[in-house]
């Protein structure tokens, strides 16, 4: 088999480019920048779009099926595994067992056993294949010790991926103040939790000049606090789920699990505040969020259950509905989904540009379909947007130019 590919007839969606109608060309795994390949294998694509395959940034747990479904060829899991990524054999193990169809870049713990106390060894762990250091699912209270882990990094030039939410504030709450969990009974915490954490990491970002990226941000507060730090010059990317550009804490009414989250759905003007700063470009990134979880911890009393959501297999249906809804353009959504997540990871991938690994994905953004969580392909199908009607589908996908089967 020729080790060319020539995809004709494709609706080209690219970050950099813009969308435009041609041709597109891998040779050895890489695109390339030619118009025709003699001898190529050929990919009719039907005016469908093929565009760059997702980076996922931030996942809970390795889910290849899911993964496949949603059109992602890159993870970066969360420090959180078991064992946690606080050591070079555990980042390098979990960095070799996905490929080829799926590559891994771990964000290592920056502190060991994510504890927030003494510092993991970052430099040793990026040489065994972290792409990013990590606070994990919690906030690193201490200040000075966050302040070592950015200025550590910034030596490394390896970004630090926080989970901005004051513990102290938050405890052992599960959904935010407000009327909703007023009416439910349940333990809740003040957004201000949030913009409180974030303004703390962007002081010590700016002060150490290190790259810092908050995984989910997902309040208004929040997000002026990322505006007004970006414009100063602080290195600074923000990243958000599907769930809390689509969902407010009304979703978690009759007690539904499948809507506990981490960070907790917020009220609607935070939503739409999430809304317009994905159209102003304070959010860099849309990630899954996916985080699967089995019955034996979501059939629990809400307060009781485990925060996550499994939706990895629905993430790019869900961030299509956005482009259409005139959010975002096709173009800038897979900024969003693939060339910004890449680029915080220091990934080059991402785009359609020459010399970039083959990594497409080919979907048709009108296929239409519902999510039913338990039919969804992967370790769990624990999603809050259980029933909902969508359109777009992953028809087929290359990862460095090799297809992988669906």
């Amino acid at each position: 088999m020729s080790d060319t590919l020539h995809f004709v007839n494709a609706r080209l969606v690219c970050p950099a480019a813009g969308e435009r109608d041609g041709d597109l060309v891998f040779r050895g795994g890489v695109i390339v920048d030619e118009i025709a390949a003699d001898g190529a294998t050929v990919v009719d694509c039907g005016g469908r779009l093929l565009a760059p395959g997702i980076v996922d940034l931030g996942v809970g747990a390795i889910d290849r099926a899911a993964c496949r479904a949603g059109g992602i060829v890159r993870v970066a899991p969360m420090p959180d595994q078991s064992p946690v990524l606080d050591e070079p054999g555990a980042v390098q193990r979990l960095a070799l067992i996905g490929r080829p169809d799926l590559w891994i870049h771990p964000i290592a713990a920056a502190t060991r056993g994510l504890k927030g106390a003494d510092l993991a060894e970052m430099a040793i762990c990026r040489s065994a294949g972290a792409a990013a250091v990590g606070t994990g699912r919690r906030w690193i209270a201490d200040s000075g010790v966050m302040h070592r882990v950015l200025s550590y990094a910034r030596d490394l030039d390896i970004a630090v991926v926080s989970h901005a939410e004051d513990g102290g504030l938050v405890a052992d709450a599960v959904a935010t103040e407000g009327e909703t969990a007023s009416r439910l009974g349940l333990p809740a915490a003040p957004a201000l939790a949030e913009p409180l954490a974030i303004a703390r990491d962007l002081m010590l970002a700016e002060e150490t000049g290190a790259r810092l990226h908050l995984r989910c941000v997902t309040t208004a507060a929040g997000f002026a606090l990322v505006r007004a730090a970006k414009a100063r010059g602080v290195r600074v990317t923000c990243g958000i789920t599907p769930a809390h550009l689509l969902l407010s804490d009304i979703a978690m009414s009759d007690f539904r699990t499948f809507a506990h989250v981490s960070p907790p759905l917020r009220s609607e003007a935070d939503r739409r505040a999430a809304l317009a700063a994905l159209a102003d470009g304070t959010i860099d990134v849309i990630a899954s969020g996916h985080d699967p979880r089995g019955p034996e911890e979501k059939r629990l009393p809400y307060a009781d259950a485990t925060a996550g959501s499994a939706d990895a297999a629905t993430v790019l249906a869900l961030a299509l509905g956005l482009a259409r809804d005139g959010h975002v353009t096709l173009a800038r959504l897979f900024d969003l989904l693939a060339r910004a997540p890449a680029a915080v990871l220091g990934l080059a991938t991402g785009t359609l540009a020459p010399g970039m690994p083959g990594d497409v994905i080919l979907v048709d953004p009108h296929a239409p379909w519902r999510i039913v969580s338990d039919h969804l392909p992967g370790q769990a199908g624990n999603t809050p947007f259980d029933g909902l009607p969508v359109q777009g589908r992953v028809l087929r996908m290359w990862k460095g130019g090799r297809e992988i089967a669906g």
